[in-house]
Parts: structure tokens; sequence; C-alpha cells
């Protein structure tokens, strides 16, 4: 498959898998986030730190996963997003998570406020949360499509977990991937738990 041909291929998935989770009634969304949550906080473990972020509009989770995973002592990182001038997305900022303190940004979503920390502040973390469209069993991950994260994970330590949250329906067996996409080591979904990839 070329490269546009893949990227072609990520759009429509991304669409329709979109179009779906919009769908999703509120019962179901908070059942599935409540799930998520408690699976999030066993697979945390021990860990110190975790790089998070705030689930906005129809994504998997909420802020119950952050709680929980602050409850159990983890310092909570959630990411900061900025691009360039001419629009380029930028590795990824973060800032310790406050509940009270979340301020709306960019594309909808939720950011902590000032003081942020540099990009590499990523490779202080145990665990490593990413929001997904889809992940697949060998890793891939279709995220949003701007590539935020993909310039962010090369400073992770690279034995740490990389978490993608998923619905059920969102775990396929095999997506569209390019050369530049980091694979995911696990996926979290409502009623799967903590799923190994690769």
């Amino acid at each position: 498959m070329t490269d546009d041909a893949v990227v072609t291929a990520k759009s429509a998935l991304r669409a329709r898998l979109l179009a779906d989770r919009r769908a999703v009634p509120p019962d179901v969304h908070d059942a599935e986030a409540a799930a998520l949550a408690e699976h999030l906080e066993r697979a945390a473990g021990d860990a110190t730190t975790v790089c998070a972020y705030v689930p906005v509009g129809s994504e998997p989770g909420s802020t119950a996963m952050l709680t929980g995973l602050a409850r159990r002592g983890a310092r909570v990182l959630l990411p900061v997003v900025r691009t360039e001038e001419d629009g380029t997305p930028r590795a990824l900022l973060w800032g310790e998570y406050r509940p009270e303190n979340l301020t709306t940004a960019r594309f909808g979503l939720l950011e902590p406020p000032e003081p942020w920390l540099a990009a590499d502040a990523l490779a202080e973390a145990d665990l490593i949360v990413v929001p997904a469209v889809a992940v697949d069993r060998r890793g891939a991950r279709l995220g949003r499509g701007a590539g935020f994260y993909d310039r962010s994970l090369q400073w992770r330590r690279p034995q740490i977990p990389l978490v993608a949250v998923v619905r059920d329906a969102e775990l396929l067996d095999e997506l569209p991937a390019e050369a530049h996409d980091v694979p995911m080591t696990h996926a979290v979904t409502p009623g799967l738990g903590l799923v190994t990839l690769g």
C-alpha cells in the first residue's frame, strides 16, 4: 500500500469510527468510562508518574481515570498542545493534573494551567496512557491524525508501557500504519481490560 493509500484508508476509517463513537448512548459511555477507570487504576500498579490525558466529547473514559490514578498516589501529567506559527504540531508539553484547575484549550481539549514541563518530561513516566480512535493487535494506533503523540513519544523510556484507551469494538485485527507511527504495547477497553499487543 502506498503512503497516500495508507493516509486515505486511515482517514476513511477514522471518520467511520468517530461517527460510531458519537452514536454511543450517554449511559453506555458512562458505564464504559467507569470500567476504564477501574482497569487503568489496576494497570498503574506502583507507577509514581503517569502521563495521561483528559477524555473530551465522545472519547472513551472520563476524568475518573485521572482521579483513580491520583488516588493511588501517582503524579499525573497531562498534555499541553501547541503548534508552530504555521500550524505544524509541536511535541507535547506537560502539566500536573489538578481537577479544579483544568482550562479549555485548542481543539476543545482540557489542559492544566502553567507552569508547564518540557516535552522531555515524558521520560519521567512509568506509564503512558494515550488517546486513540482505534488500535490493532500488533500495536498500530489510529489517532486523530495531527501527529502530536508521534512527535512526543520519542522521549519515553523504552520499557515503559504505552496504553491506548479504546472501546471494545475499536480493538481491531489490523490497521493501516505508516513508518513513523509509534506502536502501543497495550490497549485498555471497558470489556476486556488491559490487553497486551504485539
